[in-house]
Parts: structure tokens; sequence; C-alpha cells
């Protein structure tokens, strides 16, 4: 194995991470044409309504019962990054905040204290399928940050940061920056949006980088070096094989490698798209059960006295599964009012 790659693991829908990184889940649904109520129009007989994860048909309706998702549920601890490369989410927490994001957004939520929310699948197309494809990864909170004040923020994609690259035969790479800034091919650095206040990411020294890298077919492309001590894993998630440091990367397959190395990619016959996640780690202690991520067992058992006393702050909404119309169009509402909109 080349010195550069340290391990390669399997990917199914739930993905391994590494510290500060807590879970990452690949959601690839290909829903069909969408109802008057945005859940499919199609059959659900023979899944198992509330439990589906089985994929019937490609696709799956999770913990929803009319339209596919996640109805409301709590947290603490950590932070959720949610990003839509297809399809479309609409968000409601105990905040009072809500909104519809897809296409490219990114939502970054910060758990903190506590928080419930719902993450809704709503199929808005009735004439045509409606594909969704999200990436929701979990960064751990340092324990002096975990009861922070919960807050989310929008990386609209109109916003988001995609650098371009041009390899010696003219193939151009794309590389979306959500976090983690990356020099361009002139050597000017390129900085993401800001992450939430209190997030590792905003820490200066925690080099959190998660970046979406888009590699034509039979094009060249080396991830530069960052410093020693950090996580860095490839996921490679679409496409045919590839080169990765000189060896042979299979689709479906994560790649664990050193941080202070480059690594070249080189694309085989078919475009191929791969995830980066890389960070300092937070080094402290995990004890987490479920939704709930503290350092602490006696934390946790906190957590969820916390959570029957309060449900932390309640649920401001008629439906725990709160969905927000028909129209497609994409918003934040935020906890004091405030609207904003791509």
């Amino acid at each position: 194995m080349s010195k550069v790659i340290k391990q390669r693991l399997s990917l199914g829908m739930f993905w391994p991470t590494f510290d500060p990184f807590l879970f990452c889940a690949f959601h690839n649904d290909s829903y069909p044409a969408g109802n008057e109520k945005l859940g499919p129009q199609a059959s659900l007989a023979g899944r198992s309504i509330g439990q589906d994860f089985a994929g019937i048909g490609g696709w799956r309706m999770y913990h929803g019962d009319v339209v596919p998702g996640f109805p409301s549920h709590p947290h603490r601890g950590f932070e959720t990054v949610t990003i839509v490369n297809k399809g479309y989410v609409d968000h409601a927490d105990s905040m009072g905040a809500a909104g519809r994001y897809g296409v490219g957004d990114t939502q970054w939520m910060t758990a903190g204290s506590g928080v419930q929310h719902s993450e809704m699948f709503p199929l808005l197309r009735q004439n045509e399928p409606n594909p969704l494809e999200l990436f929701q990864i979990w960064l751990n909170l340092p324990a002096r940050n975990k009861m922070v004040e919960p807050h989310f923020a929008m990386l609209w994609n109109e916003q988001t940061p995609n650098v371009a690259f041009t390899d010696g035969e003219g193939n151009h790479i794309s590389v979306k920056v959500v976090a983690g800034s990356l020099s361009d091919q002139q050597g000017n650095q390129v900085a993401p949006l800001a992450p939430p206040p209190n997030s590792w990411a905003s820490q200066s020294d925690s080099e959190v980088a998660i970046w979406l890298i888009d590699l034509p077919a039979n094009a060249t492309w080396t991830i530069p070096e960052a410093v020693v001590g950090l996580n860095r894993t490839l996921y490679f998630f679409e496409g045919d094989a590839i080169t990765i440091a000189g060896e042979q990367a299979n689709v479906s397959e994560a790649y664990v490698v050193d941080s202070s190395l480059p690594l070249e990619l080189v694309g085989g016959d078919k475009p191929a798209r791969l995830l980066m996640l890389q960070g300092r780690p937070i080094g402290e202690p995990v004890a987490q059960h479920g939704p709930f991520v503290m350092n602490t067992r006696q934390e946790l058992q906190q957590a969820f006295f916390d959570f029957q006393r309060t449900q932390f702050g309640g649920w401001p909404w008629p439906d725990n599964d709160q969905t927000h119309g028909v129209e497609i169009r994409r918003f934040a509402k935020h906890a004091d009012g405030t609207v904003e909109t791509p």
C-alpha cells in the first residue's frame, strides 16, 4: 500500500469517520413523482413504515409515514452539516426556525445544549421523478462548547465557493469548498463561508475541511498537503475505478490518508465524485447514545433527563413531519424572525 494511504474501507449508507467527525450518512434515493401531500405517487405496501431503510425500488421512507425523511427528534452536544446535492429538505426546529434548502445548499446546525428538529424530503414535482442525494455529517463539539446555545446557518449554493483547476490535458476539475480554505491554480486562497461561531471548524487551528471533488474522466489533480496530525479521509462515492496515490481505487470505498503529503488523483474512464473530510482531532472522550454526544456517561444521562423534562423548548409546529408547501422555493427563517433566501 502507498505510504500516503493508511487504510481503505468499504462504504455502505453509513460511512466510517474519524475525530473530529462522528458520523456520515449518504442518502441517495430515486424518488418517484410526488403526490398532493408531497409523498411518493407509489404504493407503500411492503415497507416497514416508520423504519423504512430497505431501499425497495431504489428509495426509502426512513422514519416518515407520508413524506420521506426524519420527523422531529432531539440532538445535543455536536453539529450536523447537511449537504444536499439533489432534491430538497424541509427543516423545522424547536427554536421556531424553519427552511427549505437543496440543489447544492448546505445547512450547518449547532445542536449545542439541545434542539429538536425535523428533516423531511418533500417530493415537489408531481409529473417527474424527485431524485435526492445528500450527505449528513456529524461534527463533534469540544467539551467547552457542548452546551452552547443552538444555532443554524445556511450556506447557499450560489455563495459557496467552487474552485476550478485545469490539468495539462485541458480537463476541468471542480472543488466545492464547504469548509476549509483552498488555494486556486493561481495561488490565491479561496475562503469558505463562515461556519457557526461555536463550531470546531471556527477554531483557527482545527484545520477542518469539507470538500466535494468533481474529477472528469482521465483528469489529474493533486490534493495539496496540509499539516501533520490531521485526520483526512477521502470517500469515493460515484464513478468507476480511479487512481489515488498510484493505487487503483474502487467506487464505494474510503481512503484514510496522510494529511502531510500531497495526494494525486487520476481519473478513470468515467467522471468521478469524491468527498473529503479533514480535521484536527478534538482528542476528548466521546460518550454517545443515539442523538446525544457528550464526554461522559453522566452527561448523557443528564441529556436524556433534560429532554424528558423540557423537550428542549418543545415543538412549536403543527406536525412532527413539518413541510413548507408545494411551491418550489428555497428560504430560511431564523429563530429571530429574519428570513433569508439565496
